[in-house]
């Protein structure tokens, strides 16, 4: 049953299918589909970051995260009932020339992977973007949906996996499999890039990896995560700061874990280390 978009009243399918006019879709009708591990190798070659984004936004490489994405977007949380779902992998979003870059784990089930935008749609989104807001990498204070006006600031956001992966954990197959869709945006934004702040442990690891993937020369010992930790990493394009940030998730705000001075400060710093 196609459900109105709650910013345009438009009428879409859950999950959506690429090309079909949803806001912020990077897809087109015709853009080339990965449907296995091979495939997203392949298509993640390309010097487009625009095409990259489409490209990512379409894969159904991983069988499990595929059916769960799309169960969660037909049988959808009761509160989103009336609303269609994206249903999809998320694409790399912000700034095509960032000089900050958030990496995160993965989209949300009835977050991300309902509203079509990374760290949207959710209190982990809602908690970030109040941040970004607040010390001016964000134009405004909320994410809501894709197409409710939001643009960063010299600042983009990607996570390690695309899809949202039940429980929150993605198997390491899955982390592999996508890895070359993040790899490869990482390598694409790298050069204006000077701070990259990593929203908890399974995403500070996998930017270390692509890091060093790319050329990044990651310290030794390698670096270990934490709150407000900074390394200095050289790499082909100059040095960037990779710096460590608690992940937004209701566990740690609730809880006292992370404060919003706390993320504010890491947030800041990222922006003045990136001369912003």
């Amino acid at each position: 049953m196609r459900l109105p978009h709650p910013l345009t009243g438009d009428l879409y399918d859950s999950p959506v299918p690429p090309g079909t006019g949803w806001p912020e879709d990077p897809a087109a009708r015709s853009t080339p589909v990965a449907r296995d591990a091979a495939d997203v190798s392949e298509l993640a070659r390309t010097d487009d970051l625009a095409e990259l984004e489409a490209r990512s936004s379409v894969c159904r490489a991983c069988d499990r995260l595929v059916a769960w994405r799309e169960e969660v977007a037909i049988g959808k949380r009761k509160s989103f009932a009336g609303q269609p779902y994206w249903g999809r992998p998320i694409a790399g979003w912000g700034d095509p020339a960032p000089r900050v870059l958030i990496a995160g784990l993965a989209p949300a089930a009835n977050g991300g992977n309902r509203t079509g935008r990374i760290f949207t749609g959710d209190r982990s989104g809602d908690w970030l973007f109040a941040s970004l807001h607040r010390i001016g990498l964000a134009s405004q204070s909320t994410s809501e949906h894709a197409g409710d006006g939001l643009h960063l600031l010299g600042a983009r956001m990607m996570a390690a996996v695309r899809c949202a992966p039940p429980a929150n954990k993605p198997t390491p197959s899955e982390r592999d499999t996508c890895s070359p869709w993040f790899k490869r945006e990482l390598e694409l934004v790298l050069p204006s890039t000077r701070a990259i702040v990593c929203l908890g442990k399974f995403g500070f690891d996998v930017l270390l990896n692509a890091l060093q993937t790319v050329g990044g020369q990651v310290p030794k010992p390698r670096p270990k995560f934490g709150h407000a930790v900074e390394y200095a990493v050289p790499g082909p394009y100059g040095e960037v700061t990779v710096l460590g940030c608690f992940h937004p998730s209701q566990q740690n705000t609730f809880t006292g874990k992370l404060t919003e001075s706390m993320t504010d400060a890491v947030m800041l710093r990222a922006k003045t280390i990136a001369g912003l």
